[in-house]
């Protein structure tokens, strides 16, 4: 290679970079990786799961889900890029993994909830038939220009990976954050999407499900009443709904989800990512009168 073609190559993978956010992750955690300053789309993975890249300003992102049962420790991180005017080249690195610290909660809840009837248990099978449905979406680009906000203050009442003893005897894990709320108090869109699901369930109450893109959703359960409807676009901080005590809940509050490529993800994780750089979002999201 000539000192003139080398210097062009050095010049071209200065203009390329690779940023991973968080620095540090848990099990559970939303992971987004970062490319700019390439050619064409990049491929990689993070430890066993493929890189899924979607086009941004500037390049490419990739948002990874990490499973609850991942077990703590170095994940390795390979991308394969094309800088801007140069051939294929290789970045790699580690991501560290450090427990979880789930804490542990007993709740009481009414029988039924534990041991339905055959009636309620078809309707539980409908509505997950129901939540498939509405999961099954093409990767396809971002649809919201906004980091993520809380589409309620985030007074945490019960944290994401918290496992349950209900009744004394039936262990869960908790997969969302449950917002603290009054019945009838405002719920705003965490971020611009789709409304894919508004359904009426045995276990989750009152439900609302936003599509962001790349197989990236919000969730809005135990409502008390339902301001959107499938098929509406809306907005950052747009009105889905108003908190309630619908469904299987000791109390009213908002149970707040996000769901990425099949997994069920820490809302807190996603919270503090930046998608477009700039500060931290705010703590409340801006909620939106219709």
């Amino acid at each position: 290679m000539s000192l003139v073609a080398a210097s062009a190559v050095w010049a071209a993978l200065q203009l390329a970079s690779v940023t991973v956010q968080p620095g540090v992750a848990r099990p559970g955690d939303a992971v987004l990786v970062t490319v700019l300053g390439v050619a064409k789309e990049p491929t990689g993975t993070l430890g066993p799961q493929a890189l899924d890249f979607l086009p941004v300003e500037g390049g490419f992102q990739a948002l990874v889900p990490l499973s609850v049962e991942a077990t703590p420790g170095p994940r390795a991180l390979t991308v394969e890029l094309v800088p801007l005017g140069d051939s294929e080249t290789t970045i790699s690195g580690v991501l560290d993994l450090v427990g979880p610290a789930w804490p542990r909660r007993e709740l009481r809840v009414a029988r039924r909830f534990t041991s339905p009837s055959r009636a309620e248990q078809l309707r539980s099978a409908r509505d997950q038939r129901a939540f498939e449905e509405a999961f099954d979406v093409a990767l396809e680009p971002w649809l919201f220009t906004d980091d993520f906000s809380w589409p309620r203050p985030p007074d945490v009442t019960a944290p994401f990976g918290d496992l349950r003893l209900i009744n004394g005897k039936k262990h869960s894990r908790h997969f969302g954050v449950d917002l603290d709320g009054g019945t009838g108090d405002p719920i705003g869109a965490a971020n611009a999407g789709e409304v894919v699901l508004v359904r009426d369930c045995f276990a989750s109450g009152k439900t609302v499900l936003v599509h962001h893109g790349g197989r990236l959703f919000t969730a809005y359960f135990h409502l008390s009443r339902f301001e959107v409807k499938e098929g509406d676009r809306v907005s950052a901080g747009q009105r889905l709904g108003r908190v309630g005590r619908t469904g299987r809940v000791t109390g009213p509050h908002l149970h707040f989800g996000v769901k990425l490529d099949g997994r069920w993800v820490d809302p807190a994780s996603l919270m503090r990512l930046r998608f477009f750089g700039g500060p931290p979002p705010a703590a409340t999201s801006p909620l939106q009168t219709r």
